[in-house]
């Protein structure tokens, strides 16, 4: 047991903690019966405090690929397995990822407790629309198998969840099928926000679709924006291209930028540059998965160019039938206030929704705000705003929200938080962010 100051992916909050490193079954056990509080964490690739507290235990160690049904398309691993593994794993024999985030540093367990989304969730939802099977550890020390069958308010409950019903041991899910690793991208300028809002409802049938929106320019092209689509590419549109692109070369961000170094003027100046790039209207090429899918991933520790201060990665969703204006609304304030994002990303969700998970119909902005003396009172407002418009802000990227915001804007709060009271009434399982949301 190691102890240590830690954080998450934004390097805020840090945390003062006992770090342990199981491999076996019995050791996570073990831990639990010590009687001490603790949670379970994987890459620390969340952009907050749910994977923080007193006693962490690390799942990296519990990383093996259990069985694969390669007719099926059914993989079985334990919880700490990277996807970057997985997809390394399944990619050469015609399978990929059903849903993936952002980026593939993240364990198999983070994904199901985080319930994560892509691309393509208004085609196929999250995460939990495709796992066929969870081991979980319960409080009690009881390994429950669930699934959307068996134990249903278990396994529904620790789909996004927050890893707060226990530890995630293992997990069985269904693959894609693909033909290779390319992707076929066609890529829109969208001169305003309402016209990327439009492309959105008119190319809602394509499977991955993604927005960037410059999110300081004003004007009459307030929230232009480029609209990334995309579909695997079948063999027969390659050519010369094999059928599996060679993994792409990393870079390195080697320390931490000083915080002057983001300013008005040096977003400004990247959006200009970024939204020039695509020097027609429509392009289309077909890329590798990797660029597509993961174009951070190339950039290795891209955290550190926010400073040693770290930064927020404010996400929210807000239902469909009001999502333009709402999206608008919060857009023109962060707009006012000069904090614009080299990464502001917009999707559109499905109507898929688990009890607990962040997803809900409608549409989602992620922004990354260097973290500075004014900008939680900012964000606190902000999250008024959320809830005023129905929506709610994603618990995987959250550092700082109050309890009374979770409360009020997920409709399933206190049956979550009863849940958890009935199976760990001795607060076994507790993490950092559990304890600034009241949720235990």
């Amino acid at each position: 047991m190691i102890d240590d100051f830690i954080t998450n992916w934004n390097n805020y909050p840090r945390v003062s903690a006992s770090l342990s490193n199981p491999v076996f079954h019995h050791d996570f056990a073990g831990l639990l019966n010590e009687g001490t509080s603790l949670i379970a964490r994987g890459n620390g690739r969340c952009y907050g405090d749910a994977s923080l507290g007193e006693n962490i235990i690390s799942t990296l160690r519990f990383n093996r690929i259990l069985s694969f049904d390669a007719e099926a398309g059914i993989i079985s691993c334990q919880s700490g397995l990277l996807l970057s593994d997985i997809i390394d794993f399944i990619l050469p024999k015609g399978w990929f990822l059903p849903v993936t985030p952002g980026t593939r540093f993240i364990t198999v367990g983070g994904a199901v407790a985080s319930d994560v989304h892509g691309k393509n969730h208004h085609v196929d939802g999250s995460f939990s629309n495709h796992i066929v099977g969870l081991k979980v550890l319960s409080p009690q020390g009881e390994i429950i198998s669930c699934s959307q069958s068996e134990n249903s308010e278990f396994f529904w409950f620790t789909c996004g969840g927050m890893g707060l019903t226990g530890i995630i041991m293992e997990v069985s899910f269904r693959l894609k099928k693909i033909e290779t690793g390319y992707i076929n991208q066609v890529q829109i300028k969208a001169r305003s926000l309402d016209e990327v809002l439009e492309l959105f409802e008119q190319y809602g049938h394509y499977t991955y679709s993604v927005a960037w929106i410059d999110c300081l320019k004003k004007g009459k092209h307030f929230g232009r924006s480029i609209l990334m689509l995309g579909e695997h590419a079948k063999s027969i549109n390659l050519n010369e291209k094999g059928k599996y692109p060679v993994k792409s070369r990393t870079l390195d961000v080697p320390f931490y930028f000083p915080s002057f170094a983001l300013n008005g003027f040096s977003v400004k100046a990247f959006n200009a540059l970024y939204y020039g790039k695509n020097y027609k209207r429509e392009m289309h090429s077909t890329t590798s998965y990797e660029s597509f899918f993961y174009p951070l991933d190339s950039i290795l520790h891209w955290n550190r160019i926010y400073g040693s201060n770290g930064f927020v990665q404010y996400q929210f969703v807000v239902p469909k039938l009001n999502g333009k204006v709402a999206i608008r609304d919060i857009l023109q304030r962060i707009n006012n206030k000069g904090w614009g994002s080299f990464l502001a990303v917009l999707k559109l969700f499905g109507k898929q929704e688990g009890p607990i998970s962040f997803n809900m119909e409608g549409y989602t902005l992620a922004l990354d705000i260097p973290i500075n003396s004014k900008l939680f009172a900012f964000l606190d407002e902000l999250d008024k705003v959320v809830r005023d418009y129905v929506g709610r802000i994603y618990l995987t990227k959250d550092a700082r929200m109050k309890a009374e915001i979770f409360h009020s804007t997920y409709p399933n709060a206190a049956k979550f938080t009863s849940f958890l009271s009935k199976i760990d009434p001795q607060k076994k399982i507790v993490s950092s962010l559990s304890e600034r949301l009241s949720i235990k």
